[in-house]
């Protein structure tokens, strides 16, 4: 059965276009607009993080089988999905987590701006997972 990837896709494109869009224009902005955009760009990483990991754990669950991601923490499906090629490092992976689960319990500039900077970073690992889900969706 094949993965309907429809959500990732429309979440990494929404990333792509928020990261594009402003972070060549956030020097010139004036300070409330630049923290206005970060928000947004962190917005679109939560959902596209939120997409990848949940479409991660189904492809295994359909591939591998259900008994190997059921119940397990979040560091050993990023294990299992690199095992399976889905994803390349699985601390950076953990990194994301850790990012997300920042921006759902604690809010402060100091958080919003890192999570802001790895947001950046998680748009190409999120296009090789989507990438990896494609070639593999049978």
């Amino acid at each position: 059965m094949s993965l309907d990837l429809s959500s990732l896709e429309k979440a990494i494109d929404a990333l792509r276009l928020s990261v594009t869009e402003s972070v060549p224009r956030l020097p010139e902005l004036p300070e409330p607009i630049r923290e206005t955009l970060k928000a947004g760009v962190i917005q679109q990483f939560e959902v596209a993080y939120e997409q990848g990991w949940k479409l991660m754990r189904r492809w295994i669950a359909e591939n591998v089988g259900a008994e190997t991601v059921d119940g397990v923490p979040r560091r050993e499906l990023f294990r299992r999905a690199a095992e399976s090629g889905l994803i390349r490092d699985v601390d950076r992976w953990m990194d994301f987590h850790r990012a997300r689960n920042e921006t759902s319990h604690t809010y402060s500039s100091t958080t919003a701006n890192e999570v802001f900077t790895l947001a950046v970073h998680f748009l190409p690992a999120a296009e090789s997972l989507l990438s990896a889900l494609r070639i593999r969706n049978n």
